[in-house]
């Protein structure tokens, strides 16, 4: 039987479902502002084909019930931080609830320690966003501070939650 939450490369046929869920005020609001919004399927296309060059693949869309519903991705580090990586992920709205992204979370993280060899997984999520928190902590995240008013979003100024977690080979 399929698993009902798998993440998979990215293909231009995800593009028109892509587009569709990031141009979303409520999605694009947790996430960083290079991300356009709106969010066109010029952009989608322009994405997929950009993760369409990583070696190694560093960046996933994730399905639900084979159905395209996110993407999630490692950002692997340079120079002395090179077995480190930054985790960011969403999920389109009506997703939202399913348990979607803890579970893609878990095989992301569990793919960048054993195939990219990573020692340390981390991201910052902004201080409003107390879901991602929980699907962070879920999958064994823990808080390493906040930086206060570190975040500039919509032109409020909010703190940011760092979470990471260590490869324990």
């Amino acid at each position: 039987m399929e698993e009902k939450i798998k993440i998979r490369t990215l293909r231009i046929s995800d593009k028109t479902e892509l587009a569709k869920l990031a141009n979303n005020k409520k999605v694009w609001d947790n996430l960083r502002d290079y991300i356009p919004y709106p969010y066109k399927g010029s952009d989608a296309e322009f994405f997929i084909n950009l993760t369409s060059k990583e070696d190694p693949k560093q960046t996933f869309g994730i399905e639900y019930k084979g159905k395209f519903s996110g993407v999630i991705g490692l950002v692997i580090q340079e120079d002395v931080y090179q077995k480190s990586a930054e985790i960011g992920y969403w999920i389109g709205e009506p997703f939202w609830g399913n348990g979607i992204a803890t579970k893609a979370v878990e095989l992301i993280t569990e793919y960048g320690f054993a195939k990219l060899d990573l020692n340390r997984i981390y991201t910052g999520v902004f201080g409003y966003n107390i879901a991602s928190m929980k699907v962070l902590e879920k999958n064994g995240f823990e808080k390493e501070g906040i930086f206060k008013n570190a975040i500039l979003k919509n032109d409020k100024i909010c703190d940011e939650h760092r979470f990471y977690k260590l490869n324990e080979k």
